[in-house]
């Protein structure tokens, strides 16, 4: 290996683990890495379901994994020039005056021993303050899609401020996750905008009247006044004045002697602002070059041209899927988070749409299947996971039956999936599943339908976020892809074919999302003096890899079929939230109003 070649790590926190990646200047991932992070789920008998982690532990994990990557890649850790991160949007919380980490765990909000200081982002126990707060319809809200989700930190914040003794909330100082880390990489407070702007109701300075970028009027409102004070320094404080703001990648500062030994890495490297997650897997897949065809991904503009990512959406797959898109200026659409401003690419607004459960409604539904216990002892011994087993089980069934297509099969069975609520486009957390031709088969046959339904009904919902973004001024043709569900050959055909564009699967399946982090790092390593760094599309057009694409197969058929059950999808949610009104309308001023269902 030369020893002139730079490299650049990448680190990203995801619910379940911290992985790290180890790239050179092209780009290539040299060596990869992943170590679990703990997760509690207390029951302190408020409502709503609570999920917290620990900055602690995650650092730890993350100190884990960058030295494996260092010892498996064998690359000289002076050569490493640059650090980039990425989290969850989760909201991290330490003491101002001594910086440690502030127990989260309520009643009594005691430490013990495992500095339990973050509630994760799926974490519904502030369903009340995340109703107070929309009910205010503040001017804000349009800038998160018209409501602030119960998975935003703003409720969050309030439910603390509601639960904590008052003293102790005193003493709090609150980061998104992915600034915990770059404070705890570099002790410089520094915020980001993909952060603040998207889930704490951050305006930037110049977007519609917004002088502070915090609105003090909203803070006021919602009963959070006291953070007010001092020009917000418990919340990262105001550019320019007491805090400073960065765009994706751009250079918080250099690693401290103390994380530095902590990393086992030299001080003194370029860190770079940091993204959520999702965020991180649009950097780390819309850059990638695409052969244009007739069937065109998009030939309008320049080839590697940043207006290129006008055209692609990032649909970044896991747990559940966020949907993210780029424009040249702000585009409002109902029920999708966002217009954003200069999150990414300082000027550039983005949108982010969203499905509360897809990798982790699929699992559900097979887990919770009579049959799923056998099956996967047959799947176990032919060596494939479940999902490969039921595909090519799936294929097989279809032939023998000789059907047109695999959706022939559940022709007439209609799946609705919102088992967590919907975060886009209907943004409402009420939402339920449902299902409408249901029989008797506990067969592994009946769970292989079930399934399919399933994907059918993530790829339905993929076209229902799609048209609605395009309805409003979006220009979307075609959707990058990243997340273990790629390798998931039928559900990318669905979607390929239920939204009618291509698909691109990312050349590294399974690590867009950490690759995308380390480009973070590779911006911050290229700071010049004055601070300026290189432009991210520059980097991301350079270091993107080219990967595979899925077109829809032109069944008219198939497609025939796939826009009926379309418009049975949109009936299914529009009823269902017709009968919910029609129940709710007479209990009204009965006993049983405002009841929970057991």
């Amino acid at each position: 290996m030369s020893s002139s070649q730079n490299h650049y790590i990448g680190i990203d926190v995801g619910t379940g683990s911290a992985r790290a990646c180890i790239i050179d200047s092209t780009g290539d991932i040299k060596a990869l890495a992943t170590q679990n992070i703990k997760l509690w789920t207390p029951s302190s008998g408020y409502e709503g379901s609570h999920y917290e982690q620990s900055t602690t532990d995650i650092w730890n994990a993350i100190c884990y994994c960058v030295k494996q990557v260092l010892a498996e890649s064998k690359v000289d850790p002076n050569s490493v020039k640059g650090i980039g991160f990425d989290a969850t949007c989760s909201l991290a919380v330490f003491t101002h005056d001594t910086s440690e980490p502030v127990p989260v765990t309520g009643p009594d909000f005691k430490k013990d021993g495992n500095d339990r200081n973050v509630i994760l982002w799926l974490d519904h126990r502030p369903l009340a303050e995340a109703e107070k707060i929309n009910n205010t319809n503040h001017n804000l809200l349009r800038y998160v899609g018209g409501k602030m989700s119960v998975e935003m930190e703003i409720p969050k914040v309030l439910w603390l401020k509601n639960n904590m003794p008052p003293e102790l909330f005193a003493r709090c100082k609150f980061f998104d996750l992915t600034d915990a880390l770059t404070y705890l990489a570099t002790g410089k407070e520094t915020r980001s905008f993909c952060s603040t702007v998207c889930k704490q109701g951050f305006v930037p300075v110049g977007v519609d009247g917004s002088v502070k970028g915090w609105q003090e009027d909203f803070y006021e409102t919602i009963g959070l006044g006291d953070l007010v004070k001092d020009n917000f320094v418990r919340m990262g404080g105001v550019d320019g004045v007491n805090g400073s703001w960065m765009s994706a990648g751009e250079l918080v500062g250099g690693l401290s002697e103390e994380a530095a030994q902590q990393l086992g890495l030299p001080a003194g490297i370029a860190i770079g602002s940091g993204v959520i997650d999702a965020y991180a897997g649009w950097i780390g897949t819309v850059g990638a070059k695409v052969k244009l065809s007739k069937d065109h991904l998009d030939d309008s503009v320049a080839p590697n041209d940043v207006s290129q990512a006008f055209t692609r959406l990032a649909a970044v797959a896991g747990t559940s899927t966020c949907h993210l898109a780029m424009s040249e200026g702000p585009v409002f659409v109902p029920g999708v988070w966002g217009p954003y401003r200069d999150v990414l690419i300082p000027g550039y607004w983005m949108a982010e749409g969203g499905q509360s459960a897809t990798g982790e409604l699929m699992k559900h539904m097979l887990e919770t299947h009579v049959a799923y216990d056998e099956t996967l002892k047959e799947a176990e011994a032919a060596g494939k996971n479940i999902y490969d087993y039921l595909n090519e089980h799936l294929r097989e069934m279809a032939k023998k039956t000789s059907a047109p297509s695999t959706s022939y099969l559940v022709r007439h069975f209609f799946f609705y999936g919102d088992l967590w609520g919907n975060r886009s486009p209907i943004a409402d957390p009420n939402m339920r599943g449902a299902i409408i031709g249901m029989n008797n088969d506990k067969s592994k046959d009946g769970m292989a339908l079930l399934y399919y339904s399933t994907m059918e009904f993530i790829a339905l919902q993929t076209r229902q976020i799609v048209d609605a973004m395009n309805a409003a001024g979006h220009t979307i043709k075609s959707i990058f892809m990243s997340g273990s569900q790629c390798q998931n050959e039928i559900l990318m055909d669905l979607i390929a074919t239920a939204c009618d564009m291509p698909v691109l699967i990312p050349r590294y399946v399974n690590a867009a999302v950490v690759h995308g982090a380390a480009m973070l790092g590779a911006k911050a390593a290229s700071a010049k003096p004055d601070g300026t760094t290189e432009p991210l599309w520059d980097i991301m057009d350079r270091m993107s890899k080219p990967g595979k694409t899925v077109w829809s197969r032109g069944d008219a058929a198939e497609k025939k079929l796939l826009d009926a059950k379309y418009e049975i999808f949109l009936d299914q949610a529009r009823t269902q939230q017709e009968y919910r009104k029609k129940v709710d309308a007479a209990l009204k001023g009965s006993s049983l109003e405002g009841q929970e269902a057991n």
